[in-house]
């Protein structure tokens, strides 16, 4: 079998389509009997410069459907949401999430809605659609209003670098990033969806209450967003409302390289988001062997199963008590560390990698 992939986020690894397609095409050329998998990238220069917007819809548009149209290929893999509106060859499209569809906050301007609109013409003729979790599959049915055995649930998995980190590389992280000894971390973006002026508000509360390990400190990862906005509001400001600028650090940008010992040294990740198509930090966490609270909604009650503890976002107090619980025991902590990595253990790349071929094949005998 001979498919053809859309590596357009090939060079940005740091985005979740980028991590996705990373991992997933070494994994099916391992597979046995061999997949032949070609790649079709865009031709260089063609993401940068003022018109880097219309090269990508022309790339996915028109491009990638001509490349297919002129080889001997099988199917087509588009491992994001934007498959062409005009498919020349049977074709597979991963959505990971229909946030611009799903949250009013997220739809842009015309152009972006005009794109979204686009895109979901092409995933709604594409033969099969790959969806990471259970939740995205029911967004998927009701908003491009395809049939259900249409959509297939395949969940992503952590790197095999995730694992609990040395001792000496949890000192190196410390140091290159000013973590302290002890510490509760979030790590992700700032956008309104991540919520982390929630999660700010519950430590501020945890704070004040009593029998917490001593120098406890929250670190807040990630590149903190240019502008304070509505849509992405700066959480120093918010730690400031607060009163726990004294006990949170801003780490900035943690590279992918450290992001397993960042996690190995944290006592807890907090990831309070309210929307995910799936959910990557909360499973790599696990993967490293860090206890886990996260929220109760969306995609994220799939990922950590019984191994974590999960809130409503919207509820401060129970944050606050829940990150309460996991600190004060260390027993808990243990046990929590424990069944993360044995819930994280369920997920591989292998496995995505074999039942994505499986979509393959039934694509291309329809």
């Amino acid at each position: 079998m001979i498919v053809a992939v859309n590596t357009w986020f090939w060079d940005r690894p740091a985005t979740g389509s980028g991590q996705y397609v990373r991992h997933l095409l070494p994994a099916l050329t391992d597979l046995a009997p061999p997949l032949t998998v070609c790649s079709v990238a865009p031709r260089s220069g063609a993401k940068r410069g003022p018109l880097a917007n219309i090269a990508k819809v022309w790339f996915e548009q028109v491009t990638f459907p001509q490349a297919c149209a002129r080889h001997p290929v099988d199917v087509a893999h588009v491992p994001y949401f934007a498959s062409p509106a005009r498919p020349t060859t049977p074709t597979v499209v991963t959505v990971h999430d229909l946030i611009p569809m799903v949250l009013p906050a997220y739809r842009g301007s015309v152009l972006v809605r005009t794109y979204t609109r686009l895109v979901a013409a092409g995933a709604r003729r594409a033969d099969a659609i790959i969806a990471d979790s259970a939740c995205s599959k029911r967004d998927i049915v009701a908003h491009l209003e395809v049939k259900p055995e249409r959509v297939h649930v395949i969940p992503l998995a952590a790197g095999p670098q995730f694992r609990p980190a040395s001792h000496k590389a949890i000192k190196r992280v410390r140091s290159r990033y000013g973590l302290p000894d002890r510490y509760v971390l979030y790590l992700g973006g700032f956008d309104r969806r991540k919520n982390v002026p929630s999660l700010l508000k519950a430590f501020a509360q945890l704070q004040e209450q009593e029998h917490l390990p001593a120098g406890l400190r929250l670190v807040i990862a990630g590149r903190l967003p240019s502008a304070d906005t509505d849509f992405a509001p700066d959480p120093q400001r918010v730690a400031a409302e607060v009163d726990i600028t004294d006990t949170v650090v801003f780490s900035g940008w943690v590279d992918e390289a450290d992001k397993p010992a960042v996690y190995s040294g944290a006592d807890l990740l907090v990831f309070p988001s309210t929307y995910e198509g799936f959910g990557l930090p909360v499973l790599e966490a696990m993967a490293c062997g860090t206890p886990v609270v996260t929220s109760s909604v969306s995609s994220l009650p799939e990922v950590v199963g019984d191994a974590g503890l999960t809130v409503a976002p919207d509820d401060a107090d129970g944050l606050a008590q829940a990150m309460a619980a996991v600190l004060r025991d260390e027993d808990r902590r243990h046990a929590m560390r424990e069944a993360g990595l044995e819930r994280a253990a369920g997920f591989s790349w292998q496995r995505t990698a074999r039942t994505t071929l499986k979509v393959y094949k039934h694509t291309a005998l329809q």
